[in-house]
């Protein structure tokens, strides 16, 4: 294990087997990802602004929030707009803020984060992510626990941005190598959304560019969407997308049975210098708009915890 600085906090570096990851105090995000020496995430910058997400935890609620404005338990909240040309609040607060280091061995960490008392969100939850690695590949649990007197929203999703092995696509030529990348999505129902990117509905996927369910090629489907009604493994209760590069080399990203839904972004229409090489495959509790529609939104009680459980395995074929 090591600790190095940077702009974005402590970078701790975790190994275990043919894996190495790096994790940043800064929204306890996962910086990079190894298997045997090849890239599994696309690495995000330890001195810059990120760009799209890449890599970081999304809570109290991932994706957007219609107007930033909410309704839960009798009582309206207004968050701060921070997608400004669709008016959504997007993506939670976890990720602003420097975590605190709980522990640190040579194959994990665990960093915590109390939520600040704001006006959109003033539930008091402390957070914890534990990262962990082993010969199998890395997890993640993310727990929240409601110290407050009061029913708490939360909803929880990762952002990482699946590598798609070649390091020379930039900008538009992403969309080639995207596309010799095969990704299985286990879900029958696309959430259908408007121009804001808000969900309007639900449909079936038989017969229509959304059928991700047999591992199709990803050529001519520009995605930012969401699949919902998972299914989950009956012995192992996960949900798996999987996701195969030209190189062979097979990533499966799973979550537990709290994981909901999956969105995928494909980055298409992003500024060059913004858009990550690869693929944005994003486990999730609830999809967006929760906090507003109440769809698989989950509720803390009082001196309750929830935790979801994501986890990463690489191998090659």
């Amino acid at each position: 294990m090591t600790i190095r600085t940077h702009h974005r906090g402590n970078e701790y570096t975790i190994e275990a087997g043919d894996y190495r990851a790096i994790i940043l105090q800064q929204g306890a995000a996962l910086q990079s990802l190894t298997w045997q020496g090849k890239k599994i995430v696309v690495p995000s910058p330890t001195d810059q602004t990120v760009h799209a997400c890449c890599g970081q935890i999304l809570i109290p609620f991932p994706n957007r929030i219609e107007d930033g404005e909410y309704d839960f338990d009798g009582n309206h909240y207004l968050l701060p707009i921070d997608e400004h040309d669709r008016n959504n609040a997007i993506h939670g607060y976890g990720y602003r803020a420097m975590w605190d280091l709980v522990s640190l061995d040579a194959g994990s960490v665990t960093l915590s984060w109390q939520t600040p008392y704001l006006a959109g969100y003033p539930f008091d939850l402390t957070v914890t992510a534990c990262w962990r690695l082993s010969e199998d590949g890395l997890g993640l649990t993310v727990t929240a626990h409601n110290h407050d007197s009061r029913e708490a929203p939360w909803a929880c999703a990762i952002h990482p941005w699946l590598f798609n092995g070649s390091d020379q696509a930039e900008g538009d030529a992403v969309d080639q190598a995207n596309g010799m990348c095969h990704l299985t999505i286990p879900s029958d129902t696309h959430v259908t959304v408007n121009d804001r990117l808000l969900p309007t509905g639900q449909e079936p996927v038989e017969g229509t560019t959304y059928d991700l369910r047999e591992g199709p090629s990803l050529e001519g489907r520009p995605f930012d969407d969401a699949w919902t009604s998972v299914d989950h493994d009956p012995a192992t209760g996960l949900t798996s997308a999987v996701f195969t590069r030209p190189d062979g080399i097979t990533v499966t990203l799973s979550g537990d049975r709290s994981v909901t839904s999956f969105q995928v972004c494909t980055g298409t229409g992003f500024a060059p210098q913004n858009r990550p090489q690869g693929v944005a495959v994003e486990p999730q509790t609830a999809y967006a708009n929760a906090f507003r529609t109440g769809i698989d939104l989950l509720s803390i009680e009082p001196d309750g915890e929830v935790s979801t459980t994501f986890s990463f395995h690489a191998e090659e074929k």
